[in-house]
């Protein structure tokens, strides 16, 4: 049993060695590499496992936003390659300490190229911003609070006609200053709509399609940016996205989701629930997709989740998970979904997907 394990670290070692050397910068190198590991596969049928498996998380790891495909195919092999020869001894040559100093490096600039992917140049050129774990608060000019969710940023646009905040990334909790009668409005933009503010206390969190608002105190008035604009027809508008010209209200218990085109999701909300999972730095899910909340819990931790938004999209998910410590929130979704497989290739690059028999009858 201990020959098998050994000789499946030594495949996956030079799998990792291969993928590395089709990285390389000469074209003629690359060449020569990629008919090697084309011979390297054909030789056993567990090389060829082998190189598919690491493929395979390869592609994900391409899916990153903004990374170019050599990088992250050097960082991870190198990764890999490192964690395979972890608490090997007595092996030295050529390929090994390549691999082992290609680790080295990949791992330190790592968390850097992450870190500058994740927060991308809009994010950098924000009035306020805030750090991975960090929720701060801000006093604005007047008098109005803002507390910015982790990896959050906005801009804050005050004019004498407008009190104008876009949230570019990640999520807030507005406590809107009232101001005297004929005082100026105050809106939340993000690009799928506007906000305008008709009370006091509100949650807006923004992802890639859509906008999420939960009412707290008082009411708000949405705005579709397409509807705003003039720009949607009856044949081109969501199914199931609520229309019409004028805004939608939004009063207190209530959460809605905003695309371009209109409100795709309207439901209840207990605002107290709300209100304390803010202070308490925890994510109320209710039967949410796991996608979803993986992308929550993304923006809590340095790095990278990695994982098939489609394969996973059915799992629903109604959990109460803590923000502060989200390695310990992963922990609890395979404990609810033992399906779930979470690995951790580095501190800052962890997989999620499901588990499979292969999988399980390897362990």
């Amino acid at each position: 049993m201990a020959d098998a394990s050994s000789g499946g670290e030594r495949i996956a070692r030079q799998a990792a060695e291969w993928i590395v050397r089709l990285s390389a910068d000469d074209e003629a190198e690359r060449a020569c590499a990629q008919a090697g590991f084309a011979d390297w596969k054909n030789a056993d049928a567990r090389h060829a496992e082998a190189a598919a498996r690491m493929e395979a998380l390869l592609g994900r790891v391409r899916q990153v936003r903004g990374a170019g495909p050599q990088a992250a195919q050097v960082a991870l092999s190198a990764a890999l390659a490192g964690r395979a020869n972890r608490g090997r001894s007595g092996r030295s040559g050529r390929g090994a300490k390549l691999v082992g100093t290609l680790a080295l490096a990949c791992l330190c600039a790592l968390p850097a190229w992450l870190a500058l992917n994740e927060r991308g140049p809009a994010y950098w050129l924000t009035d306020l911003r805030s750090g991975v774990g960090e929720w701060p608060s801000s006093t604005l000019a007047d008098g109005s609070t803002i507390v910015l969710g982790s990896l959050s940023a906005v801009d804050v646009d005050f004019s004498r006609q407008t009190r104008t905040v876009k949230l570019v990334q990640g999520e807030i909790l507005v406590e809107v200053a009232h101001e005297a009668a004929g005082g100026r409005p105050f809106v939340v933009e993000t690009e799928h709509g506007s906000i305008r503010a008709l009370g006091t206390r509100f949650t807006v969190r923004r992802e890639a399609g859509w906008t999420e608002v939960s009412m707290l105190e008082s009411r708000v008035a949405v705005m579709p940016a397409d509807r705003a604009a003039g720009r949607v027809a009856d044949s081109g508008a969501e199914s199931g996205t609520e229309r019409g010209d004028a805004p939608l209200i939004v009063a207190a218990g209530e959460r809605v989701r905003l695309t371009r085109a209109g409100v795709t999701v309207r439901e209840r909300i207990d605002p107290p629930s709300v209100a304390t999972a803010w202070q308490r730095r925890q994510f109320v899910a209710q039967e949410l997709p796991l996608p979803d909340v993986l992308d929550e819990l993304g923006r809590q931790r340095p790095g990278r989740i990695l994982y098939d938004r489609e394969k996973l999209a059915g799992i629903k998910v109604s959990a109460v998970l803590p923000l502060g410590d989200p390695d310990r929130a992963l922990q609890l979704l395979v404990n609810n979904f033992p399906e779930l497989r979470v690995r951790t290739v580095t501190p800052y690059l962890v997989t999620v997907d499901r588990r499979t028999r292969e999988a399980d009858g390897a362990r």
